[in-house]
């Protein structure tokens, strides 16, 4: 993998768009549960008959907020592993012009990350609820204004492009897929004419079922691919190659799929939760041991490893020190509730 000079440590050095939500959580009780046909823990997205939940959890009186969406995660851990400068990371998406909009601009400026939404009124801010009960979360995800990304609107428009250009380091999850994929192609062909580095990940199965053409159209332009082991199988299902129970065979098979900046390899980066983290050219990166009891929610967890690799990619640092900080990220995050962290990572 190629890096660049220490400029990359700066403001709006890396770059995500993604499908942001306001996340939502809040202690509730098994009638709250029964009242919307929810299982106590769960993650599905909202149906006509949980609209009305959103505005009744955030009555709660203990009700918490943090930005989020899988993206918007990603950039924030990066931001928060990097801590100063501040607005290293940009942040591209689409809320609605409404409360929950401006709690989530709040949201992000707390986190430091200099998020540029672009807002309109046909869909009210994509949010996602977390319904607890004792050590129990259900999530309830209201994507809303998120699939309303508007290329033309907002990414076309020269101040906003002009953050694009400003990067040297490109992340979109693959859920943007189903968004705005002549985004996606526009910023990755950006950072492959420019021999900047663009990373994507897997997201979940669903992504490579029934979005595989929008998928393998971005793969050329692809530096760094991220997955988990269920995603890469999936993918590598999806695309024909026979070895799916290989993770390792399937990173280097992913690898050597066809790439038009011939100047910069791929690299492949595969997490299996507990077991080792396979990265090509093939190598297996252990995870930090950690006691189950200490693990409160897993939810965050790819999100903060790719979060975690980031902050040291944009900082030039090499492969193996990518994956450490991911491994670390990821083991922070796991410990607490929701994709939340203490005020500053002791990671050094």
């Amino acid at each position: 993998m190629e890096y660049f000079s220490l400029y990359f440590h700066s403001e709006n050095a890396l770059f995500g768009m993604g499908n942001p939500l306001l996340d939502i959580s809040a202690v509730v009780d098994k009638d709250f549960l029964d009242k919307y046909g929810l299982k106590p823990n769960d993650q599905i997205l909202a149906e006509d008959k949980h609209k009305a939940m959103f505005d009744e959890i955030a009555k709660k009186s203990k009700v918490e907020y943090h930005a989020g969406g899988s993206t918007q995660n990603s950039v924030k851990i990066a931001q928060w592993m990097i801590q100063k400068p501040h607005k290293v990371a940009t942040f591209f998406g689409c809320i609605g012009s409404d409360r929950f909009g401006e709690i989530l601009k709040q949201k992000a400026e707390e986190a430091h990350v200099d998020a540029h939404y672009y807002q309109q009124t046909d869909e009210p801010t994509g949010t996602c609820a977390a319904c607890i009960t004792g050590d129990n979360r259900s999530l309830v995800a209201n994507l809303a204004a998120a699939n309303c990304y508007d290329k033309e609107k907002h990414l076309d428009l020269e101040s906003n492009w002009d953050l694009v250009e400003k990067a040297r380091v490109y992340y979109i999850a693959g859920f943007f897929l189903t968004v705005s994929p002549e985004s996606i192609l526009k910023v990755a062909k950006h950072a492959s004419e420019n021999n900047k580095i663009f990373g994507l990940n897997l997201s979940a199965p669903f992504i490579s079922q029934f979005f595989k053409d929008d998928m393998m159209e971005v793969m050329p332009y692809v530096d760094i691919l991220f997955g988990n082991e269920t995603e890469a199988a999936t993918f590598a299902r999806e695309q024909g190659f026979e070895e799916t129970g290989d993770i390792a065979a399937i990173a280097r098979w992913a690898q050597a799929l066809p790439k038009v900046n011939q100047r910069r390899p791929r690299t492949v980066v595969f997490t299996q939760g507990r077991d080792d983290t396979v990265a090509t050219k093939v190598t297996m990166f252990p995870v930090l041991d950690i006691d189950q009891n200490d693990i409160v929610d897993t939810n965050g967890a790819g999100d903060a490893f790719v979060g975690g690799f980031l902050s040291e990619l944009v900082q030039e640092r090499p492969l193996e020190e990518c994956i450490r900080a991911g491994h670390y990220a990821a083991n922070v995050i796991i410990r607490r509730a929701g994709c939340t962290f203490p005020e500053k990572p002791n990671f050094r």
